[in-house]
């Protein structure tokens, strides 16, 4: 193989291969070689090279849930860098590209000199899609930290809210510190010139719009010496529009109209259109302005299939425009650039289509060029009159030209995210014929967690619009880094406005509180249009709850049972019998669950960080969702204690017949159970991950839970079939009683005290199956990664990491005395439990790797202290304890 090209790395994401990248290596070299073995003329004649695309290989590894995992992932790719650059020459440097958690291990490597640039796809840069290793967290703690120093550049595309597999608020680069000459960009493809879609999250390595952007400039970032240089170039083919472009210049010479037959005054209000058929060789417009002081003007300038400055569409015409401030002199209007404050490629679809069309997306020649300036107020003496000045060169027939001056925005103030809540807002047309309005709602938030919808008012009136240039078209931007297009028409149905800005759990800098967005058309909005109704979109809101709250779900439901416990745990301890787990649920239910919905809805409205609870910082507008959760996760509970009542009676039918009774009370652990004990944390410290042992102790609990309950309802269906003998006692009024012998009477209390303490055991024990069944989720992520990494890489591959024993060790110790002990079981420890229910709820739903920890603890807690050394045949520390044993 000849090395000669520019390396590029590829790194796959969570369950991803190296061929994901053969797309953006195919459409690399389609460009580059106009033929085989042939440059096309655009790269040769600037020396450009090749891209020589490498990819690392994971075994489709599941980086997103283990730690352990994705530092492997880490080193391997570090060591895979320094081998490809040993084949190039010394001083050359790689481009790394990361799909998904690939981005995550890119970004890992910095800082490195060895690397240009840093292009990801679809990754989670600020929230790790899946909490449940810690390992994981400081690994995201550490990138934050990298990246407010280190200068390297790099861009995140993101997908949007097609993106089915993780939030894309999650996909925007954090904020840092870093100097603004450092590229750092976040860039949704909804918002990329040329995309102007959204892609879903596997498709983001193959979509054509956006791996031919991503392969060309990677190819002509190769070239670049300075990271400066490679930001201008990433800008170019990897635009937005949210920012001015690097390369734009204003620095062209003013000009003095002198020949009144070189140029033209438009009649006052009125737009400058101008069609294809007009556009043949050069000349100026002027657009009067209004003589006003203090309103606020906008400038919009609209050219289609041409170029304003350097901004254009991919095969662009030889369409110029050029836009001035003039103000009358003596000679003529003395005309200087005016400096654009947003220069961008908008889509221009045609009516009656699908936007984009479905399996191509959409041809960016076809966009336009829309050029907007805030028209400066007069300050001072009177300047004389003034005109926008637009000037067209290179026409040959081909494309269009709009101009017009409007008002800089327009500002509603009567609807609200309240009154929203209850009816529509119906907004009039402020001026028909605008080509570029900007509607602002500043009391309409905006939040990843509520959608709202965009529906046309229509009119009876006659059309008046036969062929717009640019058909309406609406820009919502929902914060710096997103943008969508929507075409309008009166045939619309509703158009949903969505945003990533502030989220559950993403710390923002300054989040984008209100609604707005732009409706560009060539004067056409009055089309068969009146207006429009601005109101919530019930179904998708609900649908963006439950998008990011499914780890909350979890970890309530964790919190649900440890409330339960609480309550049931201290209904024994003032000595009154163990309530069953269907007697606790029902008492939370018709109690407990009533106070503590008004309890979570009161704490959602506290300030409280974005990184525990709801991550909403007490939003007036979200609280509403802490008591929905509490009562999913609620039902939950419910619900899966039912399935394992199901499951437990097969199980005990089976258990009887083939072990009979239930193991009886040995005094103290079994030498055989020591070492089978011992043997299990050998296997752990050396071979098999400690969720694995979690898992068994769970089967084993429930086995033995299904066992103790079949033996107990025998019990109570037991009749005596033994006589026992009466004896005559005589009575003091001289009547003569039966009464049974009194070692008949002390056997038979000796016995309903045993029952009792098995039958609150019981209830204990099945309490304490319900807690870590709900625990199992937490320790699944890393059981697939093992099973996946044993079915992928081989039997005898290493597990790295989670060998730590001590983890499973208090639920083994705990499951293995509950299946023997017949005395009291657990008394005086159900604050414990409160402070699981804490975590849980506040927490949890960051940190649920934090849930796991504090039961570990707590159980732990138990063992040592209500379990201590009757374990080991001796007698408790707890005096209460050693009166039941």
């Amino acid at each position: 193989m000849k090395i000669q090209g520019t390396p590029v790395l590829f790194i796959p994401g969570n369950a991803g291969s190296s061929h994901q990248v053969r797309s953006i290596a195919s459409s690399a070299a389609r460009q580059f070689y106009a033929s085989p073995y042939a440059v096309a003329p655009e790269f040769a004649s600037r020396e450009l090279k090749a891209l020589d695309v490498f990819a690392v290989e994971f075994n489709e590894d599941l980086s997103a849930f283990h730690g352990p995992t994705l530092e492997s992932q880490i080193t391997y790719t570090s060591n895979a860098i320094s081998y490809i650059l040993s084949l190039y020459p010394p001083g050359t440097s790689v481009i790394v590209m990361g799909h998904s958690m690939g981005g995550v291990v890119a970004t890992s490597l910095l800082p490195s000199p060895n690397i240009s640039v840093i292009i990801t796809m679809s990754t989670p840069h600020t929230l790790s899609p899946a909490r449940f290793d810690s390992r994981i967290d400081k690994i995201y703690a550490q990138n934050q930290l990298t990246l407010t120093s280190d200068l390297t550049p790099i861009i995140s595309l993101c997908g949007g809210a097609t993106d089915m597999m993780i939030p894309s608020e999650s996909c925007i680069l954090p904020t840092t510190n870093s100097s603004s000459e450092v590229l750092r960009r976040t860039i949704f493809t909804s918002a990329l010139e040329g995309a102007w879609t959204g892609v879903g999250h596997r498709e983001m390595v193959w979509c054509h719009q956006i791996r031919w952007r991503v392969a060309r400039a990677a190819l002509e970032a190769a070239g670049a010496a300075t990271p400066h240089a490679k930001a201008v170039i990433l800008d170019r083919w990897l635009r937005d529009g949210h920012t001015l472009p690097p390369a734009v210049s204003i620095e062209t010479p003013g000009f003095t109209l002198t020949d009144q037959e070189r140029y033209r005054i438009m009649p006052e209000a009125q737009h400058l259109i101008i069609m294809s058929k007009y556009l043949r060789g050069s000349g100026t417009f002027l657009l009067p302005l209004p003589p006003a002081r203090k309103t606020l003007l906008k400038a919009t300038v609209l050219v289609g299939l041409g170029s304003i400055l350097s901004v254009r569409p991919q095969n662009a015409v030889p369409l110029k425009a050029s836009v001035y401030m003039c103000t009358s002199s003596e000679e003529g209007p003395s005309c200087s650039p005016l400096k654009p404050d947003l220069l961008k490629l908008i889509p221009n679809p045609m009516p009656g289509t699908t936007f984009p069309v479905p399996h191509e997306g959409v041809d960016e020649s076809d966009g336009a060029v829309v050029f907007e300036a805030n028209i400066p107020l007069i300050v001072g003496d009177d300047p004389g009159k003034r005109w926008l000045g637009v000037h067209i060169e290179d026409g040959d027939a081909r494309g269009w030209v709009v101009a017009g001056i409007g008002l800089r925005e327009n500002v509603i103030e009567g609807p609200s995210t309240l009154s929203l809540l209850f009816k529509d807002a119906e907004v009039r047309w402020f001026d028909a014929t605008a080509l570029g309005p900007r509607y602002i709602f500043p009391k309409v938030i905006s939040s990843a967690l509520i959608v709202y919808k965009y529906s046309p008012i229509t009119t009876d009136e006659e059309k008046w619009c036969s062929d717009p240039l640019l058909h309406p078209l609406i820009l919502h931007t929902s914060q710096p880094a997103e943008t969508h297009y929507f075409p309008v028409s009166p045939t619309s149905d509703r158009i949903l406005l969505h945003t990533h800005s502030s989220a559950p759990y993403v710390a923002s800098a300054a989040p984008h509180r209100s609604l707005e967005f732009v409706l560009y058309s060539s004067g056409t909005l009055g089309c068969n249009m009146a207006g429009f109704t601005i109101g919530i979109d019930w179904s998708a809101t609900i649908g963006r709850w439950a998008t990011r709250y499914p780890t909350t779900l979890v970890t309530w439901a964790v919190g649900v049972v440890a409330l339960v416990m609480f309550k049931a745990w201290g209904t024994a301890d003032r000595g009154a019998a163990m309530p069953s787990v269907g007697d606790s649920l029902s008492h939370y239910g018709r109690h407990t669950l009533t106070r503590l919905l008004f309890v979570s809805l009161v704490v959602a409205l506290l300030p409280l960080p974005t990184c525990v609870y709801l991550g909403t910082g007490g939003d007036l507008y979200f609280a509403v969702i802490a008591p929905l959760v509490l009562l999913i996760a609620s039902g939950q509970v419910c619900v899966i204690w039912g399935l394992l009542v199901v499951l437990m009676w097969p199980i005990g039918t089976i258990s009887s017949l083939i072990f009979g009774r239930i193991r009886e009370n040995t005094g103290g652990v079994r030498r055989s159970t020591l070492i089978s004990m011992g043997f299990i944390f050998v296997l752990i410290f050396i071979l098999v991950p400690w969720q694995v042992a979690y898992l068994g102790c769970w089967f084993i609990h429930l086995f033995n839970c299904a066992s103790s309950m079949r033996q107990i309802s025998r019990l109570r269906s037991t009749t005596t079939i033994a006589a026992i003998p009466l004896i005559r006692v005589a009575a003091t009024d001289g009547t003569v009683q039966e009464d049974k012998p009194a070692e008949v009477q002390i056997h038979e209390a000796q016995r309903e005290s045993i029952q009792k303490y098995r039958m609150d055991n019981h209830n204990h024990n099945l309490h304490i199956l319900l807690l870590m069944t709900w625990l199992l989720p937490l320790v699944a992520p890393v059981l697939a990664v093992w099973v996946r990494t044993l079915f992928t890489a081989g039997w005898t591959t290493p597990f790295d990491g989670d060998h730590d024993f001590l983890n499973a060790a208090p639920f083994l110790v705990l499951v293995d005395f509950a299946s023997w002990n017949m005395g009291i079981q657990f008394q005086r420890q159900r604050w414990l439990f409160a402070v699981l229910a804490g975590t849980a709820f506040f927490i949890g739903p960051r940190k649920a790797y934090s849930v796991f920890d504090a039961a570990k603890i707590t159980v732990g807690l138990i063992v040592m202290i209500r379990v201590g050394r009757r374990y080991w045949g001796g007698a408790s520390w707890s005096l209460d304890d050693n009166r039941g044993s």
